[in-house]
């Protein structure tokens, strides 16, 4: 178990390591000027020369990627000169220092995702912070969706196999992963946030928290994550309906589930006691795949319904070509898929007994 552990932290950190590099790279090679971006345009001389100084753009490639390294790094190495970009300011980390050196000083800190180029200086960690659980918040809420309805629409359709029954649900769930998310967004917006809000009382857009107009503060409206969340499940639903059908009718046809048949049991308590646990083992690997990408997925849902999330921000920050934002995001989402990947290993342990944890 030990080693286990150890061997998927590895395998998690050069992971992480490529994902940094490459998003590094990617953006830093892209035409325009990361200071010019920051000034807009009331940029001159001196300006420029100020924030690319502040910020390292003066400096080469190779040592700009070195500064985004150590930014990330939990346990980094900083300047004891204030002049120096790598100065350890207290506006710029939260740090605890180690070991002092000469010149230098090695701290403990939270990884520095450097700051916004549009939004005054704020940091990308913030941003992040503020918009981050509200996407979380609307994927959880579509996975729901796509697991309650999408199991239990698989298991009518396993056990009524080839009946008109399991060829509608075959029919929707085709239906379901083949349409758009962005066409199904407007699609659901139009139909019940404006032609039926009157029996809805659904908005087309709208978030988790609203401030009140009469300044009484916020107030939570659920209801306003009812049809992004659908919109987004639609996908998973679909999948999760596919996978839960295929895995139960292969479960269903194994030697134990005769002898259970044989023994008297109902259909019902087969598929729940005996059939189901060892037929979740697919769906698991495809929800744990689709939360990841829901969180990069849902940009075009949360756009067209405005709600304030971490894929709305990344619109907004391609938009104004806000390029800490967008490479924080990417970090964070892919940060998120390779610790969702290891917890999902745990998880066929519990589910599967014939699973061994192996390095």
């Amino acid at each position: 178990m030990i080693s286990y552990f150890f061997n998927k932290l590895l395998y998690a950190f050069f992971t992480l390591f490529g994902v940094v590099t490459m998003v590094f790279f990617l953006f830093n090679i892209l035409p325009g000027d990361p200071a010019r971006m920051m000034l807009d345009q009331n940029e001159n001389s001196e300006q420029l020369a100020v924030v690319k100084k502040k910020y390292g753009f003066d400096q080469p490639l190779s040592t700009q990627y070195a500064y985004y390294l150590n930014d990330l790094s939990p346990i980094s190495l900083h300047s004891v000169n204030p002049e120096d970009y790598t100065y350890c300011s207290p506006g710029k980390y939260d740090a605890w220092p180690l070991v002092a050196l000469k010149n230098l000083v090695i701290v403990v800190k939270k990884p520095y995702l450097r700051e916004s180029f549009q939004k005054n200086g704020k940091q990308v960690s913030a941003i992040i912070a503020e918009t981050l659980p509200n996407t979380v918040f609307l994927a959880v809420f579509a996975i729901g969706i796509a697991l309650c309805i999408g199991i239990v629409l698989g298991i009518c359709s396993a056990l009524n196999k080839d009946t008109w029954l399991d060829k509608s649900i075959a029919i929707f769930s085709t239906f379901g992963m083949s349409i758009p998310s962005f066409f199904s967004a407007i699609l659901f917006a139009w139909v019940f946030g404006f032609l039926l809000h009157d029996w809805t009382q659904l908005n087309m857009t709208g978030n988790l928290y609203e401030v009140d107009d009469f300044g009484n503060g916020k107030s939570l409206q659920l209801k306003n994550s009812l049809l992004p969340a659908i919109v987004l499940g639609i996908r998973p639903l679909a999948v999760v309906i596919q996978l839960m059908r295929n895995a139960l009718l292969e479960v269903l046809s194994q030697d134990y589930i005769r002898t259970a048949k044989a023994k008297g049991l109902s259909t019902w308590s087969i598929v729940y006691k005996h059939a189901l646990k060892n037929a979740l083992n697919p769906v698991i690997t495809a929800i744990s795949g689709w939360f990841a990408s829901m969180l990069a997925g849902a940009v075009f849902v949360e756009y067209i319904f405005g709600w304030n999330g971490l894929g709305k921000e990344i619109v907004e920050a391609l938009n104004t070509l806000d390029l800490p934002v967008i490479m924080g995001a990417v970090l964070i989402i892919a940060t998120t898929f390779v610790f969702i990947t290891i917890l999902v290993d745990l998880i066929y342990a519990y589910l599967d007994p014939k699973v061994k944890l192996k390095p």
